[in-house]
């Protein structure tokens, strides 16, 4: 039977445990007001950690709230999760998004971190890496 809790062992909980995925970023998922870090863990499940920044979300409310739906989220939806640490910080202009939005927003970087952890052992690059130059821009 599949468990949908939120025990200790999926959650990051020390700093080094936070330090091991700074140090070791292999896949970045940028949704609107926030960043996913992730890097490959040796355990059989994915496990969480959260940065919620003051500077970002003022209000305690809005920092438990986000943290709340974020819990929520990765909940229900890390068993299609591969197994890594991840590390998701906030950005400006978070609160401001409504809960639905947000939930929405983690849904669609969850499955591009799968996407992303699928293409990284399949030995290709990742999109960002490989959509080639920039185009130069006019001169004035």
């Amino acid at each position: 039977m599949t468990s949908y809790g939120f025990p200790r062992d999926v959650r990051l909980l020390t700093a080094g445990d936070y330090r091991s995925v700074f140090d070791d970023v292999q896949i970045k998922v940028f949704g609107r007001c926030f960043m996913i870090l992730a890097r490959p863990n040796t355990l059989p499940h994915p496990r969480i950690g959260q940065i919620l920044a003051k500077k970002n979300l003022r209000r305690a409310v809005d920092r438990n709230r986000i943290r709340r739906l974020t819990r929520e989220s990765f909940r229900l939806n890390k068993h299609q999760m591969p197994a890594m640490d991840l590390v998701l910080l906030t950005q400006k202009g978070l609160s401001d998004l409504s809960s639905e939005e947000y939930a929405h927003q983690l849904n669609l970087a969850w499955k591009r971190l799968e996407t992303l952890h699928r293409k990284k052992l399949s030995g290709q690059k990742s999109d960002h890496k490989s959509r080639g130059k920039r185009k130069p821009r006019p001169e004035k």
